[in-house]
């Protein structure tokens, strides 16, 4: 049995700048996920607010940028993927790249979209339930929380990270924060992908 102890601060900084600096980052497609990207396409009104927490290459936010929705914010606890984008995208203003933690993030939004985010982090009942009460904190009335969440068995090794789960674990983390809409098997996977993907769609409550 794997014991797993909370990283400070300090540790998951260095712990995923050096993962993004050694290219270690096989969750990375280099492109929007496919069932991230359908939802994106569906939004009408782009002014609401919306955060990609941990979101490291971010290739939704480039999208979204694309598109119009200016009032898109880039959150990662490194600052070397934040780099990378302001590299990528230098029209985007600086103000929208955001090197925090994302614990001790205040402001709200209208939608915060997931990338695996939640399965970055050691799995730990503390870490899990702190990162659904504080999505749900982040979240304006009536605001979503949209994303991906693999459905994997869960690694006891933190150098495989992500961290996997089922539907079942994540929901038991989720309910008591925020109103389930949709948590289902993406039917719009990349072939890799296909049958390891939940995707959902949570209000706040």
């Amino acid at each position: 049995m794997v014991l797993f102890t909370k990283m400070t601060n300090s540790e998951e900084q260095t712990y995923w700048t050096q993962r993004y600096k050694e290219e270690r980052t096989g969750w990375d497609i280099g492109a929007p996920s496919a069932p991230l990207k359908t939802y994106i396409d569906q939004l009408e009104d782009k002014n609401i607010s919306i955060l990609l927490p941990g979101a490291g290459n971010a290739y939704e936010a480039e999208y979204l940028f694309e598109l119009g929705f200016k009032n898109t914010y880039v959150m990662d606890i490194s600052e070397f993927p934040l780099k990378q984008f302001q590299k990528r995208n230098p029209e985007v203003d600086a103000s929208r790249l955001l090197h925090e933690n994302f614990f001790d993030h205040q402001k709200q939004y209208d939608l915060i979209l997931e990338q695996t985010f939640f399965c970055s982090f050691v799995p730990l009942d503390e870490n899990r339930n702190a990162y659904a009460k504080q999505m749900a904190n982040l979240l304006k009335k009536n605001g979503k929380l949209v994303g991906l969440w693999f459905d994997i068995p869960l690694t006891g090794d933190l150098e495989k990270r992500p961290f996997g789960g089922n539907k079942e674990l994540y929901l038991k983390y989720l309910s008591p924060f925020l109103k389930v809409k949709i948590f289902e098997q993406c039917y719009n996977s990349i072939p890799p992908r296909m049958g390891s993907e939940l995707f959902g769609i949570f209000h706040k409550k």
